[in-house]
């Protein structure tokens, strides 16, 4: 098999029929950029499980008066209830925090949202024991048996915060996927409409090699290549675009990641899964390449 000939096929083809050509590739681009998009939320999620997983907590968030008048835990109810939190199974460590050591942290959190921090006062944050439990599924136990007691004003699972968030992305994912499937169906028919175009306006030429003696599967390989090619085109252009969108992203919501709200995204992640969707981008062009030729096209 002549490699420049082959070579010239694929390049002859790609330019003969450019417009199908370009919008392949495009379509390709915006299926595998939402691809990415969506592997990257999931990323995203793994990252915000691992670290959070170990440092959810149970707030029990104590009243106004027991905020102001005992700095240092010492009267009751607030001493009670740190004895019973201690003495509840399944407790790790319980950690009394007043309403200028929560405004502290408070200020530590959001150092990023100067805004933020300027509106608040230290008389909005209420004293709190940080519960950290050795099993965070138990939380409920801390929450059914301390709502409502006296002195406590709520009691937050932070566990439950962290699955409403990770919900909420999933969801984002969900429908991101989705997008992703209806454009790769939209590419898959442009890949088999371009191959079908192309093997149409080159049908003497094969035909006069075909009488000559080539095999079927040589008259069929550049078409396949073809189809390859523009999907190694598109799957680049959609990493490229993806860079882009992860850069901007990064720049319009840096407090974000600043701040540790986010686990940070960056141009590493889309390096690490750029190898998928080149990987994606071969498999469905040839795939797609090879079904076309055989079912639809008689070369």
């Amino acid at each position: 098999m002549r490699t420049s000939f082959v070579f010239s096929e694929v390049v002859t083809g790609l330019r003969r029929n450019v417009t199908m050509t370009i919008a392949m590739i495009l379509t390709t681009a915006i299926s595998l950029g939402l691809l990415g998009g969506a592997l990257l939320i999931v990323r995203m999620v793994d990252k915000m499980q691992d670290n959070y997983q170990s440092k959810l907590e149970v707030s029990v968030l104590l009243t106004n008066d027991v905020s102001a008048n005992d700095k240092d835990c010492a009267q009751q109810p607030c001493a009670s209830l740190r004895s019973d939190l201690e003495a509840t199974s399944g407790v790790d460590s319980v950690v009394y925090e007043n309403r200028e050591k929560g405004y502290e942290r408070f200020r530590q959190i959001f150092e990023a949202q100067p805004e933020l921090v300027k509106l608040a006062r230290p008389e909005a944050i209420p004293a709190t024991f940080r519960v950290k439990l050795e099993d965070p599924a138990r939380a409920s136990v801390i929450v059914q048996a301390f709502t409502g007691k006296a002195g406590v004003k709520a009691v937050n699972d932070q566990g439950e915060f962290l699955s409403r968030l990770l919900d909420v992305f999933n969801g984002l994912r969900n429908i991101v996927l989705g997008l992703a499937l209806v454009q790769a169906l939209a590419a898959l028919l442009l890949i088999s409409n371009t191959i079908q175009v192309s093997a149409f306006t080159r049908r003497t030429e094969v035909g006069i090699m075909r009488l000559v003696g080539a095999t079927r599967w040589y008259t069929q390989l550049p078409f396949l290549i073809e189809a390859v090619v523009a999907g190694v085109i598109g799957a680049i252009v959609g990493v490229g675009g993806l860079a882009l969108m992860v850069w901007g992203a990064s720049r319009v919501s840096g407090d974000l990641f600043s701040s540790q709200i986010l686990p940070p995204m960056g141009l590493l992640d889309v390096v690490i899964i750029s190898p998928v969707l080149l990987g994606v981008a071969v498999f469905i062009s040839a795939l797609t390449g090879y079904v076309t030729l055989r079912l639809y096209v008689r070369l």
